[in-house]
């Protein structure tokens, strides 16, 4: 006897588009395309067929009188005034599933490295963070494998921190070994803005075979356009949240989020917006909230998230870096002046913080910890004395022990690229030093 699933029958049906309107291409204005004769929402994808009836995918960013604004997600060449314009009735969206392991995706999640993701499910780029209420309290510890990281800056799983840094000083190496040691089950890892040949470089020098195998790299570099670097920070955020629904340990390293807030800018100013601090729109500072808010834990799994921040000129009260300071759960400062040191990784014990360490850390690691800042302090505090031989041992105690400990902790604090230290040893040899 036949049986019909009318329910399944049904769906299909509704998803049926039984007609559609079509418009035609009016004006072009730098990055945005004006269109006539539809209605489409904000974020909705249209296509555009030029006379060679090639398809051209954009998305309506905003309005202009009766007109819609659209954006292309790749190149304007070939549009021309009174192209087809077709509006799909639905936003960006990528296909989800466990074969993306491994795999290296442009800023729309099409595969970059070989054929197309088969099966899975799709996950719409722009999704509501996770109910504040539904989120499980952070209680666990996230080891990295990095011994600053771990013994003075201890990460829990599901938080959120910021790596702020200037150029050149050691972001991208440093989340390569995070990436390669820490206790995860999945990387996620969204290179937003950077030069095209450091992708490579990222992918063999500082991720390595043993990273990759359980990472999923999202590349949207500098010379695509604003809207595909922009829409590449929210599908790896996608990505990441479908390995969370599955109940896994996620790693969501972004580098940077400045060069996401700069791509914004580009494209709130492109459809009339107006320039704020430092030209900076303000949508850059609603839409900021939005993408960082999404990591973090959820009722199945966890993101923990490592965003980098390019500070400009080392200035780190820069917007973008106050902002985004102020919405994660600690933050990591690598310095230029230990870079020039050849102290890597070139991390600010002094001025980086993990707002969470006092509630996931033993009470033992939480006072020798203590104990090593007021030491680092100290030694700062009157390090011009000491270089130039003016300070005399016996003046003060506490000048002199920090300057017994000063070589040890900075010993404790410098790792090669290749060195792991699990977290068990850190903590170790962190409480032996005393």
């Amino acid at each position: 006897m036949l049986s019909l699933d009318f329910q399944s029958i049904n769906r299909e049906v509704a998803e049926c588009r039984t007609m559609y309107f079509e418009g035609k291409v009016k004006k072009v204005i730098g990055l945005t395309i004006e269109v006539e004769g539809i209605k489409a929402f904000v974020g909705e994808l249209c296509t555009i067929y030029n006379d060679k009836n090639n398809p051209i995918m954009c998305e309506a960013v905003g309005f202009k009188d009766d007109n819609v604004v659209l954006m292309p997600l790749g190149e304007l060449i070939g549009i021309a005034p009174g192209c087809r314009v077709v509006p799909e009735g639905r936003p960006l969206s990528i296909r989800c599933s466990d074969s993306l392991l491994g795999r290296v995706l442009d800023g729309l999640g099409n595969p970059l490295d070989g054929d197309s993701i088969k099966g899975g499910r799709y996950y719409s780029l722009d999704r509501e963070p996770p109910d504040p209420l539904k989120r499980r309290r952070i209680k666990d510890i996230m080891p990295t494998g990095v011994r600053a990281i771990d013994g003075f800056l201890t990460c829990g799983e599901g938080q959120r921190v910021g790596i702020f840094a200037g150029s050149g000083v050691g972001k991208s190496t440093t989340l390569g070994m995070i990436a390669k040691y820490a206790e995860a089950d999945v990387n996620i890892i969204a290179l937003i803005g950077e030069r095209g040949r450091e992708v490579l470089d990222f992918i063999e020098k500082d991720l390595g075979k043993e990273g990759l195998s359980k990472s999923v790299i999202i590349c949207a570099t500098s010379d695509k356009p604003a809207l595909i670097r922009l829409k590449g920070a929210f599908t790896a955020t996608a990505v990441a949240e479908y390995f969370r629904d599955q109940g896994k340990k996620v790693i969501l390293m972004m580098d940077s989020v400045t060069r996401f807030a700069m791509a914004q800018r580009e494209v709130g100013l492109a459809i009339g917006e107006p320039p704020a601090t430092k030209g900076y729109t303000p949508s850059v500072f609603a839409m900021l909230p939005r993408l960082l808010e999404r990591s973090g834990m959820s009722d199945k799994g966890s993101i923990t998230a490592f965003y980098t921040v390019l500070v400009d000129g080392d200035d780190f009260n820069e917007p973008i870096a106050d902002a985004v300071r102020g919405i994660l759960d600690g933050h990591i400062v690598l310095s230029r002046s230990l870079a020039h040191k050849n102290h890597y990784p070139a991390i600010d014990i002094l001025n980086s913080v993990s707002r969470l360490m006092p509630e996931i850390a033993e009470n033992e690691h939480k006072m020798t910890v203590s104990f090593m800042r007021d030491l680092l302090a100290t030694y700062k505090d009157s390090e011009d004395l000491i270089n130039i031989g003016a300070y005399v041992r016996g003046t003060n105690p506490k000048v002199d022990k920090a300057i017994e400990y000063n070589d040890e902790i900075n010993g404790f604090l410098r790792q090669g690229i290749n060195e792991h230290t699990s977290f068990n040893n850190s903590i170790s040899h962190l409480k032996e030093m005393l």
